[in-house]
């Protein structure tokens, strides 16, 4: 009898010669006559960035380039997108120069003056006028309403809006803001929060430009009584200063290579296989066909998804791949591929074909890479599925199985089953 192990996805010469050696020393133990071997298919087979990453904006400056300028603006929306009242919370916290008393308490600032008696602060009457607004998105025969619908974020405006006039931070900081030019900052504060707000609500479905967003921005804050023309001035500066510290064009350029180079073998392998997956096919049939005698092909991941491919492909040409008794998949993503009409060999609602071998497919909850077979192939007898618990999180209980006897035990009834000798 003969195991063949096929590592999956982003795994390369050294990573695999330390997974396999435990995965041999595992199997060797309970199966001490069976011979083990390793289909290593990385260096060959896996992604690589042929061109060096020069697709990659910024990774790899042009010789004699200047470097990338950082746009303060983008950055200041950013930080609006990930929290919408952060601007508010500025003003909240440190206010204005002659800014009034904080009724919540004392923001800790020498900034802090008290309003006259009976006085209500201007920027109560900001806040007042956002509190009225409409919930509800303006008709789209209105500018406002138009650019709300035609942008994609009339479903988050009401939301955004109610959480901006009911926030802490609107309320203090229009109590600090006693003067005619405080509250016109404020309005452009909120009228941003509001925006920011509905654009962090649409995510991916927003359909805005820069110039929209400012248009938004400017109408509403107009229906606030400010001028979103007139930059503010304490706010900005304090967010502005953060904003360039932690999202400028350098680090963002470093994000962008890390996850790109640094995702490349991973989510490289498997984009490469599902455009150039023949030539590891047919390697894998070469090296299954290799040697005579019952095989247990054992496919982690990609390398389950690939075994997948050419066992049911072969099966239905009705050439079964020599020699295969038992196919054994851990963490794959090959039911899910399936589900969604992106396995080579099989269409959806397809049957595994005749000749097709007995599959194991071992699963952990906690894997998000892992998928059930049998549900997908209803009344199949020749599947099984297996759950394992590594008791880890993702992503390290994608790698977790090969530790555990329960596989190893597993395999060993699942051969047992099959009356491998």
């Amino acid at each position: 009898m003969r195991f063949l192990f096929v590592h999956g996805t982003g795994v390369r010469r050294e990573r695999h010669d330390r997974l396999f050696a435990l995965v041999r020393e595992r199997l060797t133990a309970r199966f001490p006559e069976a011979r083990v071997d390793s289909c290593y298919w990385g260096d060959r087979f896996g992604a690589t960035l042929g061109a060096g990453g020069r697709s990659v904006p910024g990774l790899r400056p042009a010789a004699g380039s200047a470097p990338d300028a950082v746009d303060a603006e983008t950055a200041e929306w950013t930080l609006l997108l990930a929290d919408p009242l952060c601007e508010l919370r500025v003003l909240a916290e440190s206010g204005w120069a002659d800014g009034g008393q904080d009724p919540y308490g004392p923001a800790g600032g020498d900034d802090d003056a008290f309003a006259m008696p009976g006085v209500q602060p201007a920027g109560v009457r900001v806040l007042a006028l956002l509190a009225g607004l409409p919930p509800a998105p303006p008709h789209p025969g209105v500018e406002l309403g138009a650019l709300l619908h035609g942008t994609g974020l009339a479903a988050g405006f009401p939301a955004a809006l109610t959480a901006a006039a009911d926030s802490t931070e609107a309320a203090r900081a229009a109590h600090r803001a006693t003067g005619e030019p405080q509250a016109r900052e404020l309005a452009t504060a909120l009228a941003r929060a509001v925006t920011a707000g509905a654009l962090a609500s649409a995510g991916a479905d927003a359909d805005c430009t820069g110039a929209e967003r400012d248009r938004l921005v400017e109408l509403l804050t107009t229906r606030l009584g400010g001028d979103a023309r007139v930059p503010g001035a304490r706010a900005a500066a304090v967010l502005g200063r953060l904003a360039m510290r932690v999202t400028t064009q350098p680090l963002l350029n470093a994000w962008r290579g890390s996850l790109t180079v640094g995702a490349t073998p991973a989510l490289g392998d498997i984009l490469r296989y599902q455009a150039r997956g023949h030539d590891l096919r047919e390697f894998l049939h070469a090296r299954i066909a290799a040697a005579p005698g019952p095989t247990v092909l054992i496919g982690h991941s990609l390398g389950g998804i690939a075994l997948v491919d050419l066992l049911a492909l072969a099966a239905a040409r009705g050439e079964a791949v020599p020699g295969t008794e038992l196919l054994v998949t851990v963490g794959s993503q090959a039911p899910f591929l399936y589900e969604l009409g992106a396995l080579t060999a099989l269409e959806p609602g397809a049957k595994l074909p005749y000749g097709f071998p007995r599959w194991l497919n071992v699963y952990d909850r906690q894997d998000v890479l892992s998928y059930l077979a049998g549900p997908v192939f209803p009344g199949d007898p020749r599947i099984t599925d297996h759950e394992i618990g590594s008791r880890q999180p993702f992503p390290a209980c994608h790698s977790a199985y090969w530790k555990q006897d329960a596989l190893y035990e597993r395999i060993e009834q699942a051969v047992a089953e099959a009356e491998i000798g």
